[in-house]
């Protein structure tokens, strides 16, 4: 019952080309694809773009000092 049988679907593919039609749904399809990939892309690219610094080190100690630059007032 809740759940669509395989008819279903295909009448409301159906309905989705008679509305949209073929040509435009194809070209939807394609933009998402090269969304998707841009997407991956980006992110192996922001992965490999890491600092050695900002990757994880673990067993070590890492002191750091800061030093403030002090203003005549």
């Amino acid at each position: 019952m809740g759940s669509f049988s395989i008819w279903h679907w295909l009448i409301v593919l159906v309905i989705v080309m008679l509305v949209f039609g073929t040509k435009k749904l194809r070209n939807m399809g394609s933009d998402l694809g090269g969304a998707v990939k841009g997407f991956k892309d980006g992110m192996k690219e922001a992965s490999a773009d890491k600092p050695a610094e900002a990757q994880q080190v673990t067993g070590q100690t890492i002191d750091v000092e800061s030093r403030r630059e002090q203003t005549k007032t």
